[in-house]
Order: C-alpha cells, then structure tokens, then sequence
C-alpha cells in the first residue's frame, strides 16, 4: 500500500521532519496540531479555552483535506500541560464532534512546542 501526504493552507505547516498528515489506504494519520493560526503561524492567545477551539479548527482542517471530518476520527490523543483544564476540554470537544465519539487518551506532560497547554493528534479511518 503506498501513502500519501496530506497539506493544507488551512492549517499550521509543518514546522519539523513530518507532514499534516498521513493516508494509507482508508487510514489518516494525523500528527500534533498545537494552537497555531495557520495565517501568521503565532499561537492564538494564552487563554486555554482559545487555545482549545484553535486546536480542533486545525484538527478538523487536516480531516477535511483528507476527505473526511472529525466524526470520521476512530482515536485522538489529547496532550495537556495542566490536566485540570480537562472539564474544558471535554466542553469543548462537544462542539466539534458528533456521537458515536472517537476513542480518546488525554494525558498530562510537562511541556510542549511553543509553550502551548494542548496538542491533539489522531487516526482516521475514512468511508471506502
């Protein structure tokens, strides 16, 4: 099976050795998306709720690309730097999915790219 990269001007460019994204057959891989706005490549603001919503629209941008959407997720990773703002997080992911919801990890590190609080990644598992 061969695999394809996945770019999108609509979210945050790769600012390493990976892509946005990875298809391999009916699958995605999505790597971390961090509050970026992809215009200006500069974190949103400092407010974890902002951060949040931010994460999701570049979420939902590498999905679209792809030819999907965030219903389409079978699994995301939720990284925090303070696992307190759970509650939010979880209020927040409301808005940008749908039931059945994807399997999901979230865990707290000490630290990551740019100073963010959030990074998400996922695997998506698209209509044949």
């Amino acid at each position: 099976m061969t695999k394809s990269v996945i770019h999108t001007d609509k979210a945050p460019a790769a600012i390493g050795t990976y892509s946005q994204a990875i298809k391999s057959g009916t699958t995605v891989y999505l790597s971390g998306q961090i509050p970026l706005v992809p215009e200006t490549m500069e974190v949103i603001s400092e407010d974890f709720a902002e951060q949040a919503h931010q994460v999701f629209k570049n979420v939902s941008a590498v999905c679209k690309a792809a030819g999907g959407s965030t219903n389409d997720l079978a699994k995301v990773n939720i990284f925090l730097t303070d696992l307190s703002k759970f509650a939010t997080v979880n209020e927040i992911m409301s808005q940008y999915f749908e039931q059945p919801y994807p399997a999901r990890a979230a865990v707290q590190i000490s630290a990551l790219p740019k100073g963010v609080q959030i990074e998400i990644d996922g695997v998506m598992e698209l209509p044949e």
